[in-house]
């Protein structure tokens, strides 16, 4: 049954003035004018099957069709072909049945087969005694509103990307970490298959692969490329973004078969990694379909390849501070070992005491859970434990007999002279306290501050220990060096007095 004509008509109500025969008539026309007038929204009437009835200037602007072309047409034809196999549009016309009215918005199709993005509302017809007639459609179309939403979303999205790069650089010291977080991004919001990075070596001028994202295989690591040579060489050498639409119509410009044959890649864009005016490296994008990029895709790409370079930077930055730190330790160290050597040479007699009382201060420190760290400065303190006795007069250092009592209260003075030559040195610093304290004694009767207990420092109190041990192992020329057991009841005896009680007790468990 068609009810076109009822969806145009307005039913009258008894003892109205639309009981006058024009006056049904008249308000059609009316209605029909009004409705014709609206050309910004698409407004049409459905018969209860979902076929249309009525058709709008709006409409035929919206959508396409004519009023001719369009009567009698289910309204399917205005869904994707995804959507009507789903059963969109019966759905829609059930829910307006049950609700009244249903509203939704989605992508829509024109007559000419382009998809536009639709805010609609459908509403259900009825007549005096209730019955459905069909159905009213009115549908604008917000396509401008929804790429805009589209791209304000896209941009977030993408200031997200590099916060979480950004994040990733500032938080890590491990380059190749940095980078996967990177080639994660440019996958995810360049919407890509995969992405490498290449970077420059500044000893072979080779780009050599790095890290890598999408890839079915290792091809992509399989060899170097010199600068200028294939897309990514030339990207390097040039300083700009290089793209390649089709890769099977480029091969030998690309310069890798085997990445080609296996990954089957058609788009592709190299974009040299660029920081303080010196190329890095170079980032390779990969797709197995035609791309075709806006501006706002190109600029990002750039902006990410930007952020890679700023990670290779800061990397390699770290690595030579690395090394120069390192080398500026081993010349700290070495340096120290000269002068240990030095006095070493000064004193025939105690001649490698140095270098072993320093060993065995390290291995004591470490059985009594001393940091790796404090271990640091406790080596540096130990090889320079009898640094101050260069302010000690050689005869008295040399002195084949015993000591006047102002000799000693010279000889005393050595870890005075330790405390002022070391301390202006910044780095040496933290290495005072066996200089300084090692002549300190457990009871307080030491020298050069009296300091007792505790107040000695911890690496003092272990030196203390090594010292005697080792003073007492060797030879002199005024006497013979003393068996172990007895150097051990000796050390035993000076616990609680002369030494830290709990320092000689994990000494003497240990083999020497």
């Amino acid at each position: 049954m068609d009810h076109s004509a009822n969806l145009r008509t307005p039913v009258a109500r008894p003892g109205t003035s639309s009981d006058t025969p024009a006056a049904p008539r008249l308000a059609e026309d009316l209605y029909h004018q009004l409705v014709q007038s609206v050309t910004d929204y698409a407004i049409f009437a459905l018969d209860s099957a979902g076929c249309v009835t009525s058709w709008n200037t709006g409409a035929e602007r919206v959508k396409g069709y004519t009023e001719e072309e369009v009567l009698g047409k289910h309204i399917s034809i205005f869904y994707p072909e995804e959507e009507v196999r789903a059963g969109k549009p019966e759905r829609v016309l059930r829910q307006a049945q049950e609700d009244g009215h249903h509203a939704e918005e989605g992508w829509r199709v024109r007559k000419d087969g382009s998809r536009f993005w639709a805010c609609a509302t459908v509403s259900v017809l009825h007549d005096e005694e209730g019955n459905t007639l069909g159905f009213a459609k009115v549908a604008q179309d917000r396509t401008e509103q929804r790429k805009a939403q589209e791209q304000i979303e896209r941009q977030l999205q993408r200031l997200a990307a590099l916060r979480a790069i950004d994040m990733a650089i500032t938080a890590s010291l491990d380059l190749r970490v940095t980078l996967i977080v990177l080639l994660d991004q440019v996958a995810t919001q360049l919407r890509v298959d995969a992405a490498a990075i290449l970077l420059l070596s500044p000893y072979t001028q080779l780009l050599e692969y790095a890290a890598g994202r999408g890839f079915r295989g290792d091809a992509i690591q399989a060899r170097s490329i010199r600068l200028g040579e294939g897309f990514a060489g030339r990207a390097a050498f040039e300083r700009r973004m290089i793209n390649a639409p089709n890769l099977a119509l480029s091969a030998t410009h690309f310069g890798r078969d085997r990445l080609l044959e296996k990954e089957e890649c058609v788009a592709y864009y190299a974009v040299p990694l660029i920081a303080k005016g010196q190329v890095k490296g170079v980032l390779e994008v990969f797709h197995r379909a035609a791309l075709e990029p806006d501006a706002d895709w190109l600029n990002f790409l750039e902006a990410l390849a930007g952020q890679a370079a700023i990670a290779v930077d800061n990397a390699v930055l770290f690595e030579d501070l690395q090394r120069s730190n390192l080398e500026l330790a081993l010349a700290y160290d070495t340096t120290l070992e000269g002068w240990s050597q030095a006095l070493d040479m000064r004193d025939e007699v105690t001649e490698g005491h140095t270098r072993r009382v320093t060993e065995m201060t390290l291995r004591l420190a470490r059985a009594l859970g001393i940091a790796d760290a404090e271990l640091v400065h406790m080596r540096r303190g130990a090889l320079l434990h009898d640094i101050g006795k260069m302010g000690i007069p050689d005869s008295i250092l040399h002195k084949p007999a015993g000591l006047t009592e102002e000799e000693w209260e010279i000889m005393r003075k050595h870890p005075l002279y330790a405390y002022e030559l070391l301390f202006p040195i910044q780095f040496l610093r933290p290495a005072l306290d066996i200089p300084y304290c090692h002549h300190e004694k457990w009871d307080g009767s030491g020298y050069p501050r009296g300091l007792s207990g505790e107040e000695i420092p911890l690496a003092a109190r272990i030196f203390a220990v090594v010292d005697i041990w080792d003073a007492l192992r060797c030879d002199r020329p005024y006497r013979s060096a003393w068996a172990e057991e007895r150097v051990r009841e000796h050390i035993r005896s000076l616990a609680g007095t002369h030494l830290d009680p709990q320092v000689v007790d994990v000494f003497l468990s240990m083999e020497w």
